[in-house]
């Protein structure tokens, strides 16, 4: 028996309509995700996340809360929990060493691949999360115009986002750095630059802007336009579409890290080997034909959505080890069921409360971020160091 569909023609009026039903149910989603406040909750944390998160043991934590010179908490039911912000200021005590030197100023990372489904989005906002766990003041910019960073932090692209939320006034020359467009958000120690779908129109801007104007740079109108951040902010967190697109091209030459998350498949191996041949091309036509030069501190592949139980990538891991040695990171972000929950609830393994989900599947997939998070706080914090070393360098030469 054959079964067709029934065509049905499609005006552009059917579009904008089915366009506001989109609108509409999301807002009704965000209604029942986030009620009765319409707005998105910071996680709260046990003595042993408090004991975690400041690498002290639990009879540290005792004597801490006996002498009552940080947050104690609140006692709910049988135990004892701590704020985003009271757990904050924990850390703020005992990582204080940590600190960002006077003589040092922020990073920024970007978070790219050239294929969408790799976990980008989900990485760049947890490792906003995990650094300010650990006590850094970061800022998020979101620069896919389909939002989904934005979403993350409780913002609908369409209904919550403005343009003046934006890196597009920036990108189109209205202003020179992107501090106006920063906001708030719910999780305290992190600031946010939105995206929305009219954040594509700066994929028109800059190469007009370059055609008016043939000194005019437009793949660093980002790296000027964070000088500011730069001062206020220890890390600057770049979500990116997924495409080498102009705006991709600002945030990898506004970068000092880079990550690339990258799960152990065929395809996307394949993908990635193109995204570096373009960047690579673009770079020589950018940079070394103007015999300047551009380094990255570090550069990061992480493996991602990865199936332990799947024979073929295993194969492709080990490709993939071959071909970008030791950039990729020592540790692989499972694919579990707790990320496809974390994302249905709009938020990432950090938002979700612990208890919620199996304890095994959690702790498997947190532990795995938390490494991540690390890792990359230790690169931080040898470029720190490395700053510091070369201002007291100069400093000397001058002195002399």
């Amino acid at each position: 028996m054959n079964i067709r569909k029934t065509l049905s023609q499609v005006s552009l009026k059917d579009i904008d309509i089915q366009s506001k039903r989109v609108s509409m149910v999301m807002l009704k989603i965000k209604e029942a995700m986030l009620a009765p406040l319409a707005k998105k909750q910071p996680p709260k944390f046990s003595s042993s996340d408090i004991s975690s998160l400041c690498g002290i043991d639990k009879a540290k934590l005792a004597y801490r809360l006996l002498r009552g010179d940080l947050p104690g908490g609140l006692v709910e039911g049988s135990r004892r929990v701590w704020s985003l912000v009271d757990a904050q200021a924990w850390v703020a005590d005992y990582r204080s060493q940590f600190k960002r030197p006077k003589n040092a100023t922020g990073l920024t990372i970007t978070v790219a691949n050239f294929k969408g489904g790799v976990a980008k989005t989900t990485t760049a906002v947890t490792l906003a999360q995990g650094l300010s766990l650990k006590g850094y003041k970061v800022l998020v910019i979101d620069l896919d115009p389909q939002g989904s960073a934005t979403t993350l932090f409780g913002f609908i692209p369409d209904v919550d986002v403005q343009r003046e939320h934006t890196a597009l006034t920036l990108f189109e020359g209205e202003e020179e750095m992107i501090d106006s467009a920063i906001r708030p958000t719910y999780w305290s120690g992190i600031d946010l630059v939105g995206a929305a779908p009219m954040l594509f129109s700066a994929e028109f801007a800059l190469p007009a802007r370059q055609i008016k104007n043939p000194d005019f740079e437009f793949w660093k109108v980002l790296e000027l336009g964070l000088d500011t951040a730069r001062r206020n902010y220890d890390a600057i967190i770049i979500d990116t579409p997924p495409a080498l697109s102009y705006v991709t091209i600002n945030a990898l030459f506004a970068a000092e890290g880079v990550v690339m998350p990258l799960p152990p498949n065929a395809l996307d191996f394949a993908s990635s080997s193109q995204f570096w041949d373009l960047f690579s091309d673009l770079s020589k036509q950018l940079y070394q034909n103007r015999d300047e030069d551009k380094t990255f501190d570090f550069i990061d592949v992480l493996l991602s959505r990865v199936e332990t139980n799947d024979s073929a990538s295993s194969i492709v891991r080990q490709w993939i080890i071959e071909a970008y040695g030791d950039k990729v990171l020592p540790i692989e972000i499972p694919k579990t069921s707790v990320a496809v929950a974390a994302s249905t609830e709009f938020g990432t393994i950090y938002d979700i409360p612990k208890g919620t989900l199996s304890s095994k599947t959690y702790i498997r997939a947190k532990d795995a971020y938390d490494r991540f998070c690390t890792l990359v706080d230790e690169q931080i914090q040898s470029v720190w160091q490395n700053q510091v070393e070369e201002v007291n360098d100069y400093i000397q030469k001058i002195d002399v």
